[in-house]
């Protein structure tokens, strides 16, 4: 056990310990002099103990179990999401959390990984072989389907396009050919273009139809983003205040616990989904800047990890971990200066959140598993049969003869 500890990348939990003291002083600064939130950075110092005790346990954890149990993993999320649909809370017009004993638990979270071990688990049985469009591209996508429909039932379009993206890192770093990323590539800024035209001259139309389908706060998100002059000031507010508070902050900011907009109330959610606004009034130019330095050398320290991985699952869950880690990043701060619409996500190991925080502890976990037992050459993975991503799917419901039947 003991070598096992010195095998850990302390690098990296330098980089989580210099995250959680930013974030703790972050939602303490958001939640400053309000009642209603005041015990919120307490919360946010247990989630992180939490945090630490499920990192240096999966790091403990050979990696290869969890990969040996995909198929479980999956169900089992995908179970969870169906529950949620039935049996969930209803937060900020998202129905995607369970109440267990008092605790709020958001299955759509939780689910990214279980997506992340699956899709690894399949691909690695390839060996790096090209994948064939018509039966490894469109079956494996077909998996990710179910899930991403569950949750756009739940209201929750950020973590339905997370699996989007990671199931795009995992093709790519699978060895898609380069014709058909690039048709896909071309697709997707083509669809991206026309759709966001069709959003702005039939805006009246397209918002009915949300209204009708009972996601009119859809609307609500794009509308600062794409048509701003025909948005009211209510809408605009969370936005429009954001990018006066980032802007105000300059070079180095107004101080700590000086930023007069966060302060006042003025940003919604300032210590959850918009936290890093508070990050930009108050420590400005510079404290954003170090923050995305921070995280920069961390996913360097995860690519250094996967480059020097021996198995064959190991990469494809370090990129799929970086692909839900930069998704986060992006679709967190991009909003608050102008480049995408609101979409609700978190902020990685800064914004209030248990489950999303105890979820990237548990894939920092799993990225250290990866380079404790890196040495262990052990095969789980399968026999060395080329099989198509179809085959290996159907494979999976073929039931194994027992040893009676056998012999």
């Amino acid at each position: 056990m003991l070598h096992k500890f010195k095998k850990i990348d302390y690098n990296i939990v330098f980089i989580l310990v210099i995250l959680m003291v930013i974030s703790i002083l972050s939602i303490y600064s958001t939640t400053f002099g309000r009642p209603r939130w005041e015990s919120y950075p307490q919360r946010a110092g247990i989630f992180y103990i939490i945090g630490f005790i499920v990192f240096f346990g999966m790091s403990m954890i050979n990696y290869k179990v969890i990969i040996k149990n995909y198929l479980y993993i999956y169900g089992g999320g995908l179970l969870l999401l169906v529950i949620v649909n039935f049996f969930g809370v209803t937060y900020y017009g998202a129905q995607g959390w369970l109440s267990i004993f008092g605790l709020s638990l958001q299955p759509a979270e939780l689910f990214k990984l279980c997506l992340i071990v699956f899709l690894s688990a399949l691909l690695s049985r390839k060996k790096n072989r090209p994948l064939l469009f018509g039966r490894d591209v469109i079956p494996i996508a077909l998996c990710v389907l179910p899930p991403l429909l569950l949750v756009l039932l739940q209201n929750d379009l950020g973590n339905a396009l997370s699996y989007v993206v990671i199931l795009v890192g995992l093709l790519w770093i699978g060895n898609v050919k380069f014709s058909h990323a690039l048709i896909g590539f071309i697709i997707a800024v083509a669809a991206f273009i026309a759709g966001t035209q069709a959003y702005v001259h039939y805006h009246d139309q397209i918002t009915k139809f949300l209204q009708d389908i009972g996601r009119a706060h859809w609307a609500d998100r794009f509308d600062p983003w794409l048509v701003p002059d025909q948005t009211s000031r209510d809408v605009l507010w969370q936005t429009y205040n954001a990018k006066l508070a980032i802007g105000s902050g300059g070079i180095s900011g107004k101080g700590y616990l000086e930023g007069t907009t966060i302060q006042s109330n003025r940003v919604p959610l300032a210590y959850a989904d918009s936290i890093f606004v508070q990050i930009g009034e108050e420590f400005g130019f510079v404290g954003a800047s170090v923050l995305l330095l921070l995280y920069f050398i961390l996913i360097h320290r995860l690519v250094l990890i996967a480059l020097e991985c021996k198995d064959r699952a190991g990469p494809y869950l370090i990129v799929g971990i970086i692909s839900m880690l930069l998704y986060q990043i992006f679709v967190n701060i991009g909003p608050f200066i102008g480049l995408m619409p609101l979409t609700g996500i978190t902020l990685p190991f800064i914004s209030f959140g248990g489950t999303s925080l105890v979820l990237n502890m548990l894939s920092m976990g799993v990225v250290m598993s990866i380079k404790v037992h890196t040495e262990e050459n052990e095969d789980i993975l399968g026999s060395s049969e080329q099989l198509s991503i179809t085959e290996l799917i159907m494979k999976l419901f073929k039931r194994k003869p027992s040893q009676q039947e056998q012999s």
